[in-house]
This record gives structure tokens, C-alpha cells and sequence, in this order.
């Protein structure tokens, strides 16, 4: 009988947590819940939420290419992984995760924690990225020359975010345009045939909530990242004005949503997102303190040191996931 202390993490775990995780339970563990392990699977779920809005969009005006949205939505959650991946190589290899109590506290570090060597790391980037940029490949011979330059904003900032762009404090903003724009847009581009400005701004609106992740995170580990050099944006503008920028990006949405609903851009059924107003203003209420010396006794303690960048993330994730449903109600609606 397997011990308890290496049953293994199941693959429906590793999509819902990012766990802690020993030796012996890793070694235990199927190959596939390994990857979405070394790929933070669970935040994976605001890049689908992007995509796959951007498809809902272009199926409500018109027939649609199924084939392609599938295609392009695995495509950005490969490239996804790769990048969560990379970002975990690049630091380790420049030291600048080595010893980090901070980033080692709130999930696994495949390469800290010695799960993995960084050759068999590289490996698994490889692989994912390049099945990433196949995707990319078909979609641009099945759509057209348009789809390459998304492809190429893709590789740009999937190889650049970690080094040099999060440091230079342009991570947020290449976050900011690549939820938006290009997923959301690409989406649209690969489900409608043609490049829609109307979804590019709807993706905008809805990349507003997950750039409150990054930035929450990065406020979360300012102190830590001031210490090594890493000048995010929360760094250079200090942590009180990032939560002040935080807390502007946590309530847009609730005006720009509406705004699009009068304007016709969004169905009526998107206003199903105010359902997810009272994460947003529990987010907000604990943007405009500081944050807690040490952890709570009511907080989760796999959780801690996030403290910003976690009630962000359940904003985000229902916000994504009420916008996605509302636009699927208008859809169904539509064929009754």
C-alpha cells in the first residue's frame, strides 16, 4: 500500500491549487500533473477566460471558424505555460529567486526545490513552446498573414517579460496588452477570419482585472524585489500609488462594461458581471490598507505572503468567468 505522505498530486489538484510539494510526492505524481504543476496551472484559467472571449465575440457575429478558436485558445495556454516556465528558469539562473524565502513560501519552485534540473526544465519549455508556435503556424496558414504578427507579439513578450521587461517596469503594461489586445484580439481574428478594434477594446476592459494580479504580486514582493534590483513598476512608483493604480483597474471594468452594453459592443447578458462586484470590492477595501506584518490567523498559510495579488486573483477569475458566461448566454439566446 502507497504511503500517504506519496500518494501524488492528481491532475485536478494541480489545476485548482498551486501545492506545496515534497520529493517523494512529486516522483508520485503523473507526468502530466508535473507540467501543470511547473506551470502554475491555476492561473492558467485568466488566459482562457481572454480567449475565449474573444471566440464568444466573433461567434456572435457570424458562423465562425470552431477549428481555429480551439486551435488558438490551446495555443495561448501552451504559450502561457511556457512563459510561467521560463519566468521560473530566468530567475533561478540569474539568482534572482536563489534563496528567496518569498517566492518558495507560496508554491512549488520546480528548480529550488529540486524537483527538477534546469536542463530537464529547458526541456519542457522547449517542448511547450514549440508546440505553442505549431499552433501558430497552422492558424497562420489556415487565416493569413495577419495571425503572424500576433504570433510575433506573442514569442516578444513571452521571451522578453521576465528579462528585461519586468524589470525595466514595463511588465505590467506588456501584461496589460497581452490579455487585452492580443488574446482577446487574436481570439476574435482566429474564430471571425478579421481583425476586430471593438474586441481588442472589450479585451482591454477584461485584461484590466488579471494586470491587478501582476500588479498586487509585485506589490506583494516590492521590498523583496527592491532588495535584488528588480524594478517593477510598483517599485518605481512605490507601493501606495500602485495601490492606488490597483484599486482604479479593480473598479473600471464596472463603468466600461455598461458603457459597451449602451453602446451595443457588449450584449446586454455581459452586465452578469456585476455579479462579481462584491470580490471587487473586498479586493478593493484591502488595497487601501497596508498590508498585515504577519500572517493572519484566519488567513490561509499556503497562501501567505500573497496578500494583494490573491484577492485580486478571485476577483479576476470571476470576473473572466461571468463575462465568458454572459457572452455564452447571448449566444444561446440568439439561436432560440
Amino acid at each position: 500500500m502507497r504511503d500517504d505522505m506519496t500518494r501524488g498530486i492528481s491532475v485536478l489538484r494541480a489545476c485548482a491549487v498551486i501545492p506545496r510539494i515534497s520529493k517523494n510526492d512529486w516522483l508520485a505524481s503523473s507526468r502530466t500533473s508535473r507540467w501543470l504543476i511547473a506551470s502554475r496551472a491555476p492561473v492558467l484559467v485568466m488566459t482562457f477566460s481572454s480567449a475565449a472571449i474573444g471566440g464568444e465575440l466573433a461567434l456572435l457575429n457570424g458562423p465562425g471558424d470552431g477549428v481555429a478558436w480551439f486551435a488558438c485558445l490551446a495555443g495561448l495556454l501552451l504559450a502561457h505555460a511556457a512563459n510561467n516556465q521560463l519566468n521560473d528558469l530566468t530567475d533561478s539562473t540569474l539568482g534572482i529567486d536563489r534563496n528567496n524565502d518569498f517566492r518558495t513560501r507560496y508554491g512549488t519552485h520546480v528548480l529550488e526545490d529540486g524537483l527538477l534540473s534546469p536542463r530537464q526544465l529547458l526541456r519542457w519549455i522547449v517542448v511547450t513552446a514549440l508546440a505553442a508556435l505549431a499552433i501558430g503556424v497552422f492558424l497562420s496558414l489556415r487565416i493569413g498573414d495577419a495571425v503572424l504578427w500576433l504570433l510575433g507579439a506573442g514569442a516578444f513578450f513571452l521571451l522578453l517579460y521576465t528579462y528585461p521587461l519586468k524589470r525595466l517596469g514595463l511588465g505590467e503594461i506588456a501584461v496589460l496588452l497581452v490579455w487585452g489586445p492580443l488574446m482577446t484580439g487574436g481570439s476574435y481574428l482566429a474564430a471571425a477570419g478579421t481583425w476586430s478594434h471593438w474586441a481588442a477594446l472589450v479585451g482591454l476592459v477584461g485584461a484590466l482585472p488579471p494586470t491587478a494580479v501582476i500588479f498586487g504580486k509585485h506589490i506583494d514582493k516590492l521590498a523583496a524585489d527592491r532588495q535584488i534590483g528588480v524594478r517593477t513598476l510598483p517599485v518605481r512608483i512605490g507601493a501606495a500609488h500602485a495601490r492606488r493604480v490597483v484599486v482604479l483597474m479593480l473598479g473600471l471594468p464596472y463603468v466600461c462594461v455598461p458603457l459597451l452594453v449602451a453602446f451595443e459592443r457588449l450584449p446586454w447578458s455581459a452586465l452578469i458581471v456585476m455579479f462579481a462586484l462584491p470580490d471587487a470590492a473586498r479586493a478593493i477595501r484591502i488595497h487601501r490598507a497596508e498590508p498585515p506584518a504577519a500572517c493572519p490567523a484566519d488567513y490561509p498559510r499556503n497562501v501567505w505572503p500573497l496578500w494583494y495579488s490573491a484577492c485580486a486573483f478571485v476577483h479576476a477569475r470571476s470576473f473572466g468567468l461571468l463575462l465568458l458566461a454572459g457572452l455564452l448566454v447571448a449566444w444561446i439566446t440568439s439561436r432560440l
